[in-house]
C-alpha cells in the first residue's frame, strides 16, 4: 500500500520557519518531520510514498534524497501547484495510485504511535471510502460527531474530545469526491462521505502531535531530547 503526504502548504502559522523552509523540513532533532512520518509508516512495512509537494518543494525533494540512499524507500515526488488545496493535491496523484484499491494519505506536519497495520484492517472491515483516525485533543481544533459504530456523523468547527488527526486509509472511489485544485479535502470530500455514510473514525488515544507553531516545535523538541518521543516506534 502506498503514502500519500501532503507537504504542499505554507505552513502560515509557523512562518517564523517557513520564511526559509516548507513545514516539513523544521527538523525534530537532527531529521525533518516528514522523516520522522515516514519512519512511523515504515515501521510497518509501507515503503512506497507519493509526496505533494508546493511551496518550496524542490527543498524538500534534495533533502529526502538524501535518506533514500540509506532506507529502503520509494519515493515519487509531485509537483501539485502553488495554491492548490488539500483536496485539489490528492487529486492530481490520482494517476499515481494506479490500480491500487486503498491508500494512506497523511499531512507531512503530524506524528503519532498510531497503530497502522490495525488502522488498515479497520478500514478494509468496514469497507467504506474514507477512514480517518480520531485522536484526543486537549485544545481541539474541530468537532467529530462518532457514533457507536464509529460512522463519522458530523464535523463542525467546535471544540470537543476527538479531532481528525490525520491518518487516513481511503479507497480510490475518493477520486469522485475531489473536483479539482480548490477542493478542500477536510470541507469539501469529508462532510459529504460523511452525510452518505462513508466516512469511518478510528479511534487512538495514544500519543497524537502537529507541529503547527513555535510551541509546538519546542515541545516536540523537548520530547526528542528527553527521549520520550511516543512516536518512535522504529
Amino acid at each position: 500500500m502506498k503514502l500519500v503526504i501532503l507537504a504542499g502548504g505554507y505552513g502560515t502559522r509557523i512562518s517564523e520557519e517557513t520564511k526559509i523552509k516548507p513545514k516539513p523540513l523544521i527538523k525534530i532533532g537532527a531529521k525533518p518531520i516528514i522523516w520522522h512520518l515516514m519512519k512511523i509508516y515504515s515501521t510497518f512495512g509501507i515503503n512506497d510514498f507519493i509526496v505533494c509537494l508546493g511551496y518550496k518543494g524542490y527543498m524538500i525533494k534534495e533533502e529526502l534524497d538524501k535518506y533514500m540512499r540509506h532506507e529502503n524507500w520509494k519515493i515519487r515526488f509531485v509537483n501539485t501547484g502553488l495554491h492548490t488545496m488539500t483536496g485539489g493535491r490528492v487529486k492530481r496523484i490520482q494517476k499515481y495510485i494506479n490500480k491500487d484499491k486503498h491508500f494512506c494519505l497523511s499531512y507531512g506536519d503530524g506524528l503519532s504511535n498510531v497503530n497502522i497495520k490495525k488502522l488498515i484492517k479497520f478500514h478494509l472491515d468496514k469497507n467504506k471510502i474514507a477512514t480517518l483516525t480520531a485522536v484526543k485533543y486537549k485544545n481541539p481544533k474541530g468537532i467529530l460527531s462518532i457514533n457507536k459504530i464509529f460512522n463519522v456523523k458530523n464535523i463542525k468547527e467546535k471544540p470537543i474530545e476527538y479531532i481528525n488527526g490525520g491518518f487516513f486509509v481511503l479507497s480510490n472511489k475518493i477520486f469522485k469526491y475531489l473536483k479539482d485544485d480548490k477542493s478542500i479535502f477536510e470541507q469539501d470530500c469529508l462532510p459529504v462521505l460523511s452525510k452518505s455514510k462513508q466516512l469511518m473514525a478510528f479511534k487512538h488515544n495514544g500519543f497524537w502531535a502537529c507541529m503547527d507553531t513555535l510551541r509546538e516545535k519546542k515541545e516536540l523538541n523537548t520530547f526528542w531530547k528527553q527521549k520520550k518521543c511516543a512516536w518512535k516506534i522504529w
